[in-house]
């Protein structure tokens, strides 16, 4: 059983974002969880909140299963560009820059290797 979360209108571009995805993608969530704590860029935090929100989205749809018991992984994640705040700023000359202030939209998906490893087993017989 895999469970969901998603987290819109991250005020980090997406190009910042996807840096600290890919350190967690496909690995079990306590190590994801340790990792995203202690990194220092600023999507971390917001990518650890979303992970706890998953994992605590699957405990709703397991209760009869245990977390420690159920050795989650992030399935699935990735990040699409949100919406992106255009503004002015001041040039030489009478001109203006372009300042483009970008968000994304996070996906999140945890499943259960446990769970994984039992429905091929019954498959296959």
């Amino acid at each position: 059983m895999e469970a969901k979360a998603i987290l819109k209108n991250v005020p980090t571009s997406p190009q910042k974002m996807r840096l600290v995805v890919d350190l967690v993608r496909g690995k079990s969530v306590n190590y994801s969880l340790a990792v995203l704590k202690f990194q220092s860029k600023v999507g971390a935090a917001y990518l650890h909140k979303l992970l706890l929100s998953a994992t605590s989205n699957w405990q709703q749809a397991n209760p009869e299963s245990r977390i420690e018991e159920a050795d989650l992984y992030i399935k699935t994640v990735f990040v699409d560009g949100g919406r992106m705040l255009k503004r002015m700023r001041p040039a030489p000359q009478g001109r203006g820059y372009r300042v483009r202030k970008r968000s994304n939209h996070i996906t999140l998906v945890v499943d259960s290797k446990v769970k994984a490893v039992v429905e091929n087993n019954i498959s296959e017989n």
